[in-house]
């Protein structure tokens, strides 16, 4: 399934106000920001258990997985729930597809019971694309498409989520070196972070990798390649892991785990290359002993507890921004 673009960016009304989040990469960097702005105020409703807020109101929002994720539709639904949305949650690898039902006809089928935002995960590449183009071609683009994932190409909230967490933490972008550490290849996550971190400014994006897990000419999207890691972490501000995805691999792309460890593991050892007050994310699930090492994972350095906790506030943000009143 191909990426699907109309004139202009699909993503913004007239207004240039967001409509649609479909991926990072062609937003400007005042939209990004509105939404890191917007997310500030909800942090204190992640973080404690606080009176519902009003802005989703009578609002019905669908989560529709055709892939499984439980932290992610999990982080969705809770933060819905608190901008007061009445929640749906839709598991289609296990419904529709499976009785023959294109994945129009389910759009469809849910545009027909009131449906105010769809959240959608899908495996392949350009799904919720299709699905907000379908919405403006039947004339029911007033229902909003969030994109939670599709096969390599985007994770736009986990991408803002870590800015929001880099921002919390560092304060300013503008004077950063940031490391993109692992599987870049096979990543969604890692094109919505270089999109993200190029747009808002971050001098020098780093990604480390072996070749082998590196999309070609990655160089394009404006990173500086490492194929060594005590290299490429030397004096970096934040270092991001990246899951091994064994999942979307096909061929021997890797040596063992253990040796893949050995070279691109984060160890306390490599990570003292990198600025004392360096900060360490993934985005999860962790392989622990595989791409990061435990004594770093629960260490002072890392952070990726707190990117969970933003990542409610971030999604609450862009619920609000979508469909708030």
């Amino acid at each position: 399934m191909s990426v699907i673009t109309t004139g202009g960016n699909p993503q913004l009304n007239r207004h240039g106000e967001l409509n649609h989040l479909l991926t990072i990469e062609g937003l400007p960097r005042d939209v990004l920001t509105r939404i890191l702005d917007t997310a500030a105020p909800f942090t204190e409703v992640a973080e404690r258990e606080v009176k519902k807020l009003p802005l989703l109101r009578g609002k019905s929002v669908f989560n529709l997985f055709f892939e499984n994720s439980t932290r992610t539709r999990t982080t969705f639904e809770i933060a819905a729930k608190r901008l007061s949305a009445d929640v749906i949650n839709l598991n289609i690898s296990t419904s529709s597809a499976n009785k023959g039902e294109t994945l129009l006809d389910t759009v469809d089928n849910l545009a027909a019971m009131q449906a105010d935002m769809f959240v959608v995960r899908h495996a392949s590449s350009g799904a919720p694309y299709l699905i907000a183009q379908h919405l403006a071609a039947t004339g029911r683009d007033h229902i909003h498409v969030v994109n939670a994932g599709d096969g390599r190409h985007a994770h736009p909230t986990q991408g803002l989520l870590d800015m929001y967490t880099i921002r919390h933490y560092k304060k300013d972008f503008t004077q950063l070196t940031v490391a993109i550490v692992g599987d870049v290849l096979h990543s969604r996550v890692a094109r919505s972070q270089i999109h993200a971190l190029n747009t808002l400014g971050v001098p020098e994006v780093r990604v480390i990798a072996p070749k082998t897990l590196l999309p070609t000419a990655v160089e394009r999207l404006g990173v500086r390649v490492f194929n060594d890691m005590r290299e490429g972490l030397r004096g970096v501000d934040v270092v991001m892991m990246l899951r091994l995805q064994n999942e979307r691999m096909q061929g021997a792309l890797l040596p063992s785990t253990q040796e893949f460890f050995k070279s691109w593991g984060l160890t306390p050892d490599k990570l003292a290359l990198a600025k004392p007050d360096a900060i360490v994310m993934h985005p999860g699930p962790m392989n622990r002993g595989v791409e990061i090492d435990s004594a770093v994972a629960d260490g002072n350095q890392a952070v990726i507890l707190p990117q969970v906790t933003f990542g409610i506030a971030v999604r609450m943000a862009v619920m609000a921004m979508l469909g708030g009143n």
